[in-house]
């Protein structure tokens, strides 16, 4: 029957995918638990505060390219190669753009909250660490997924079965690390 074949190969290309992420999300939280993370959250105001936000919106940014980019593999709008064509260049500059506008918005609210709150905080100190988690995570995110979703394709993997997972955990870990490094960034710079 159809309907079964249909499940089972869904289920068949999305659960290695999904095995990989459980082990990429316990590093993610193994990193988040590390002594130099709990420091570095400790050392920033509102940096504790913005990171559920960043986490949550590398998956929503990322996970709408993967999306649009499967789409247009299936309609035939972007081939399965790694020419960036009108559609695919356009898909990757808008979600880089909107992953570092989102990244900046979220440490200008973090840095008002803190101000409600009564709490000291450095608004330029939060803006250059999520300027530089957000660009290195947009870098490799954009370079993995895409690696991901057009070889995949090639090799006969549906994209909508595994985006999910990938950008998901590459949101986690990448996120993280990358906060770790604009940390370090900004304690250089200030």
């Amino acid at each position: 029957m159809y309907g079964q074949d249909t499940a089972r190969d869904i289920y068949r290309q999305a659960l290695p995918v999904i095995l990989v992420s459980l082990v990429a999300g316990l590093f993610a939280g193994t990193i988040l638990g590390t002594e130099t993370m709990r420091r570095g959250i400790g050392q920033v105001p509102g940096l504790l505060l913005l990171l559920p936000a960043f986490l949550a919106t590398r998956g929503g940014v990322y996970g709408s390219l993967g999306a649009r980019i499967s789409t247009g593999l299936h309609q035939g709008l972007i081939e399965p190669d790694f020419a960036l064509d009108r559609p695919l260049r356009n898909a990757v500059v808008a979600s880089f753009v909107n992953g570092m506008t989102v990244s900046v918005f979220i440490a200008v609210v973090a840095f008002a909250v803190l101000r409600v709150l009564g709490r000291e905080g450095n608004v330029l100190e939060l803006v250059g660490i999520m300027v530089v988690a957000g660009f290195l995570s947009a870098v490799l995110m954009l370079s993995v997924l895409l690696t991901v979703i057009l070889l995949g394709y090639r090799r006969g993997l549906d994209p909508d079965n595994v985006i999910g997972p990938i950008v998901t955990t590459l949101g986690d870990v990448f996120g993280v690390a990358f906060l770790m490094v604009g940390i370090r960034v900004m304690e250089v710079v200030l």
